[in-house]
């Protein structure tokens, strides 16, 4: 009697991979062009938990006035190096499994249900590394230099977002993108609106999107943007280019099984990633916030040391408001 094995099957990987491909070219728009660039995404092999690179660190007073009375010995300047780090986060894909039946019941094949699970996978890697790097910039830049705290004023409103551009001073052109909650973007809307920022003096202030002096808004209910308290607060981040960036570290790695024994024939498809976070002028404290970080770590501010001298230099601004 003739018995089909396991090798008698397939996982219709291709359709998988088609439907994962297709959505993840869509969504890095996101990250690169839609963002002007403040949120970067790349492709990149990365050994081990960190990456790490090195520069040479701003020298204080490098020029200085000079006495042209005096022969006494001038004094050494001390040239040094810091280093940029970003760290390494694991993630995992399922495992999903699917009964082959139930897609046959529905008149469907097991190539649709592959192409449908790409599908779903493209936006959760995209969403995940969105949270990741969001995370880790509002951790970063939750410091006193960068931090602009509107919350006993009231909500959001083009006040806050010019009070954060003073941290940059004359740098605050560099501030290209906002990242703000959902809660906070209908607010600034409406104050808009109901207050006529359209124009100051007769002179537009921005062009399109009311009350965000010109720059283009990320809208993301991230948690790390809402913190609960009386009252409830919010974080919007104003970035600079290249100021959040992930790295896709490590490929994709796809495995498709058929599992057999059971009830009914079962298609069972796990995934593995990883990619890199980085914060613009900051490095992350492998011995505090260590190898692979939780959630939480990722979202504790002194896991997160700068490296650069000036603020101007980071990755851009912490707005607090109700």
């Amino acid at each position: 009697m003739a018995t089909s094995v396991v090798t008698d099957f397939k996982i219709y990987e291709d359709e998988f991979y088609s439907g994962l491909t297709e959505v993840i070219a869509q969504e890095v728009e996101l990250f690169n062009e839609a963002s002007r660039g403040a949120m970067v995404l790349s492709t990149e092999t990365k050994k081990g938990n960190y990456s790490k690179a090195s520069f040479v660190s701003l020298i204080s007073s490098l020029v200085s006035r000079r006495d042209i009375t005096s022969v006494a010995a001038a004094t050494s300047l001390k040239m040094s190096m810091d280093e940029i780090i970003s760290v390494k986060l694991s993630r995992k894909i399922g495992p999903v499994d699917t009964a082959r039946s139930a897609w046959k019941i529905m008149g469907e094949t097991p190539e649709e249900a592959s192409l449908v699970l790409g599908q779903q996978m493209g936006p959760a890697i995209m969403q995940n590394m969105v949270n990741a790097v969001v995370k880790a910039g509002a951790a970063a830049l939750n410091i006193a230099a960068n931090k602009y705290d509107y919350s006993a004023t009231g909500g959001m409103a083009p006040l806050a977002l010019t009070g954060g551009l003073k941290k940059f001073g004359d740098r605050a052109g560099d501030v290209i993108m906002w990242v703000m909650h959902s809660a906070k973007w209908w607010q600034l809307v409406e104050n808009a609106i109901s207050n006529n920022y359209y124009q100051v003096s007769s002179i537009a202030i921005q062009e399109g999107v009311p009350g965000t002096l010109g720059r283009p808004v990320l809208v993301t209910d991230d948690p790390s943007l809402y913190i609960a308290g009386s009252p409830d607060t919010y974080v919007t981040l104003g970035l600079t280019p290249a100021g959040l960036v992930a790295v896709d570290s490590e490929q994709l790695d796809i495995v498709a099984d058929v599992v057999t024994g059971l009830e009914n024939i079962v298609n069972r498809i796990q995934g593995e990633f990883a990619f890199n976070v980085g914060v613009k002028g900051f490095k992350w404290d492998t011995s505090n916030g260590g190898a692979n970080p939780n959630d939480a770590a990722l979202a504790t501010q002194t896991n997160w040391d700068q490296a650069v001298t000036s603020t101007k230099d980071t990755a851009g601004i912490y707005i607090l408001t109700q």
